[in-house]
């Protein structure tokens, strides 16, 4: 080999780690770290040329916000008149009318298990209701307790029985015992 190749060898061999090393900082720099949503949508906002919409008053502006208003209402009561029918078809089972409603002022009547009959003339009932959650369907069981006026101390603890909603009979007392349906054992 000649120098002038000697030469022409050792300056690719210097030029070859510059290109190299000017194009590594380049790849670097890139995924370095990866852009947080917000800066992301903000980037790709920044790109986005469309045409700007022409300038409008600001009775022309409130007149699309009440009608965009106006279009959720009409959509709203249409989604609300659809979950109220699905609701009543769940309850009443599949392919049944909906049972009717019972007039209005008619007392409830409740079925419960005696917790406590410690107190005189009143006994404390629990009442344990399962229904299916409204959006996932699950069953979700859960219990309220009750004061209900028992005047011969009829029932006793553990009873199953049937009270019936009536007048305020004391601060916390707004049942009555109808009857005792099974006696604990």
């Amino acid at each position: 080999m000649t120098d002038a190749e000697n030469n022409d060898n050792v300056d690719e061999a210097v030029e070859a780690p510059e290109e190299t090393a000017a194009a590594a900082p380049a790849a670097e720099a890139e995924p370095e770290a990866p852009l947080d949503p917000k800066e992301r949508r903000k980037r790709a906002r920044s790109l986005n040329r469309g045409e700007a919409r022409p300038a409008r008053s600001i009775e022309e502006r409130t007149a699309e916000r009440l009608e965009r208003r106006r279009k959720k209402a009409v959509a709203r009561r249409a989604w609300r008149v659809k979950s109220r029918e699905r609701r009543r078809a769940a309850s009443s089972g599949e392919g049944t009318p909906p049972a009717e409603k019972a007039t209005t002022g008619s007392p409830r009547v409740l079925r419960g298990i005696v917790v406590s009959d410690k107190a005189d003339k009143t006994i404390t009932v629990r009442i344990d209701t399962a229904r299916p959650h409204r959006t996932y369907g699950k069953i979700v069981r859960s219990s309220s307790t009750l004061h209900a006026h028992d005047e011969t101390n009829d029932a006793g603890a553990g009873d199953t029985v049937r009270v019936i909603e009536s007048r305020p009979l004391s601060r916390t007392k707004r049942w009555r015992l109808v009857e005792v349906v099974e006696r604990a054992r």
